[in-house]
C-alpha cells in the first residue's frame, strides 16, 4: 500500500520505471547525463567542467536531468559505482535510452523517464523526492 503524500506535496507521473522505491534529496540541472564523461566515479562528483553540476557530489542523491547521453560503458559504470557505494540513489530523466535503463537495472538503481512535465522544472535543487518506479510516480516535497 502506498503512503499518502505530505500536505503540499506534488505528485508527478512518468513512465513506469525500474528499481526500488527510494526517497532522497534532489540534485537538479538542465543538463544531460553520462556516467562515463560527466563523473569522477572515485571521488563521487561531477567532473566535466562544462556540466552544470560540476564539483557537486551525486552520491546518494536523486539525479534530475534532461536526458541520457553516452554509450554502452554506462551500464557497467553504474554497476561499478553502486558496488563501490558511489552511486546516485535514483535517476530521473526527461528522456533516456535503452543503455541508461540497462545500466540502472544492472546497478539496481531507481530509474524513471518520460514525465508528464519537464522534470527539471518540476523538481528544485534540494527538494525531497520519493521515487516509486513501479507506480510510475514521484512525490515532491518542496524544501
Amino acid at each position: 500500500m502506498a503512503e499518502e503524500p505530505a500536505p503540499g506535496a506534488r505528485i508527478v507521473r512518468g513512465h513506469v520505471g525500474i528499481g526500488p522505491r527510494v526517497s532522497g534529496e534532489a540534485l537538479v540541472a538542465e543538463d544531460h547525463f553520462s556516467a562515463r564523461y560527466d563523473l569522477d566515479r572515485i571521488a563521487g562528483v561531477f567532473s566535466r567542467p562544462s556540466h552544470k553540476l560540476h564539483g557537486q557530489s551525486y552520491v546518494g542523491k536523486v539525479l534530475v536531468l534532461i536526458g541520457a547521453k553516452g554509450g554502452v560503458a554506462t551500464a557497467w559504470m553504474l554497476r561499478n559505482m553502486a558496488e563501490a557505494g558511489r552511486a546516485p540513489l535514483a535517476l530521473l530523466l526527461n528522456t533516456s535510452n535503452p543503455i541508461m535503463a540497462q545500466g540502472a537495472a544492472f546497478a539496481d538503481l531507481a530509474f524513471m523517464d518520460r514525465f508528464e512535465t519537464d522534470i527539471t522544472k518540476a523538481v528544485a535543487m534540494g527538494d525531497r523526492v520519493t521515487v516509486d518506479p513501479a507506480g510510475g510516480i514521484i512525490i515532491i516535497d518542496k524544501r
